[in-house]
């Protein structure tokens, strides 16, 4: 079925033409309901695949991302220089940069996808009933995926890959900034799909930045089953309100660390750094850091001096600030303003507030956190776990960078996005996340009475 499907169900126009259309002109002309009827049709064939198909079409992923490495890069390559003209931050650049290492690491990291177990078709529970039947629930592909994101072109393999693995089709939408970029890899999941007779409309790609094809595919509800949006506020909030479609939301964190009067200092400041500096363009990464107020004296000038020493800005609130001001360090320090409190930096800046105890902590936090990763510096245990029953992020850490809320560090292999709300999905979505289930009731020409 797949073979069959992979002659007949194309996307408007292949990953090649979409190139060289892009790279003439920049513009495409894109049919987005022929995309969705696509997809829904590819999806179909999708669902009918073994384990060892779906490996073997990552495998010929992984192989063509290295094959196609030097084009990919060359690409990537205009669109960081295009980035750089348009006054792009060093934050955005970095997140759109494909070296080769990268290139090659999403081949690896697509191959680790490979050895993950499949969802598809495992039983989630079994009975027999009083009158007889079985009834089990399996899960099921969601079926149609549409995703949304910005300047990240990894984002691309990503998400193809965990959609191909659960058996899901998937129509992409990146940011003007990494057309180019997108392409290239998008035309080297064509040409492995291509080589496994799976159909390439299975990972479609809308190659035209036109913004009101993002309103289109938001309500696309009679192909499309879900939409995700990777990032910021402003995407989410038209996510939310014009889609027909459900939404999970993730992807943008303003993310805090607590540091409890008991913490210890060199350790926290330890994890203070690497939250906040060892990838700063993400959305796991460090955003405010809240101190007790009874430790403020003795510990922020310390993190002043290793925060100065990596280059970081400090927005501090007026109880902070006075400490800072006193100390002798490298940071730049400024005033907080109104809104630095409900920022998610994405950069080399850091809020910093002095708070009375434990409730303001838990108060400034319930306030200002978008709910994505939050966490406690202590050695006191009971605070420990007042704050982990009190604070409903997606994950909460205790004595732990947030940089660990990612589906390659939770052992989920890569992620889709880390969703910050409530239902379906919490956190950073995997396989199992990009499921369903279906409710199997097996009788013997039962009857109901």
């Amino acid at each position: 079925m797949a073979t069959r499907l992979a002659e007949n169900v194309q996307p408007a126009a292949t990953a090649g033409d979409q190139q060289e259309m892009a790279d003439s002109n920049g513009s495409v002309t894109v049919d987005m309901v022929a995309m969705g009827q696509a997809a829904r049709l590819a999806s179909r064939s999708l669902a009918t695949l073994t384990t060892a198909q779906k490996n073997e079409a990552l495998e010929a992923i992984a192989q063509e991302l290295e094959a196609h490495a030097p084009a990919i890069m060359a690409a990537n390559a205009l669109d960081l220089a295009d980035g750089r003209a348009k006054g792009l931050t060093d934050a955005l650049l970095d997140r759109l940069m494909l070296n080769e290492q990268r290139v090659l690491a999403l081949a690896e990291d697509t191959r680790k996808i490979i050895d993950l177990p499949d969802p598809v078709g495992t039983e989630l529970e079994s009975r027999l009933l009083p009158n007889g039947l079985r009834l089990s629930r399996r899960r099921i592909p969601i079926g149609v995926l549409g995703v949304i994101y910005e300047a990240r072109p990894n984002v691309t393999i990503e998400i193809a890959t965990l959609a191909l693995k659960t058996s899901n089709a998937v129509i992409l939408r990146g940011g003007r900034e990494t057309l180019r970029s997108n392409l290239a890899l998008l035309q080297a999941i064509h040409s492995a799909l291509s080589k496994v007779g799976i159909p390439t409309a299975a990972i479609q790609y809308i190659a035209n930045p036109d913004r009101s094809l993002v309103s289109q595919l938001l309500r696309l509800d009679q192909y499309v089953d879900m939409i995700i949006p990777r990032g910021g506020a402003a995407l989410h909030k038209l996510a939310k309100e014009q889609s027909t479609i459900p939404v999970i939301t993730g992807g943008m964190g303003i993310c805090h660390l607590y540091v409890d009067s008991s913490a210890d200092f060199a350790r926290s400041i330890d994890v203070i750094e690497n939250a906040k500096v060892q990838r700063p363009s993400v959305c796991n990464s460090l955003d405010t850091i809240l101190v007790h107020e009874s430790i403020a004296a003795q510990f922020l000038p310390q993190v002043a001096a290793r925060m100065g020493e990596r280059g970081v800005e400090l927005r501090a609130d007026a109880r902070s600030l006075e400490v800072l001001t006193q100390a002798s360090s490298r940071a730049a320090i400024l005033a907080a303003g109104p809104e630095d409190f409900d920022q998610e930096w994405l950069a080399l800046i850091l809020g910093v507030k002095v708070v009375d105890n434990l409730d303001e902590a838990i108060e400034h936090i319930q306030t200002h956190s978008t709910e994505h990763s939050d966490g406690i510096l202590t050695n006191d245990w009971s605070n420990a776990t007042r704050f982990v029953n009190e604070i409903n992020s997606s994950a909460v850490f205790v004595n732990a960078s947030t940089r660990f809320n990612d589906g390659g560090q939770f052992g989920l292999g890569a992620e889709v996005a880390v969703s910050t709300q409530k239902l379906h999905a919490r956190g950073p979505m995997g396989l199992e996340e990009l499921t369903t289930y279906k409710w199997i009731c097996l009788g013997d020409f039962h009857t109901r009475s």
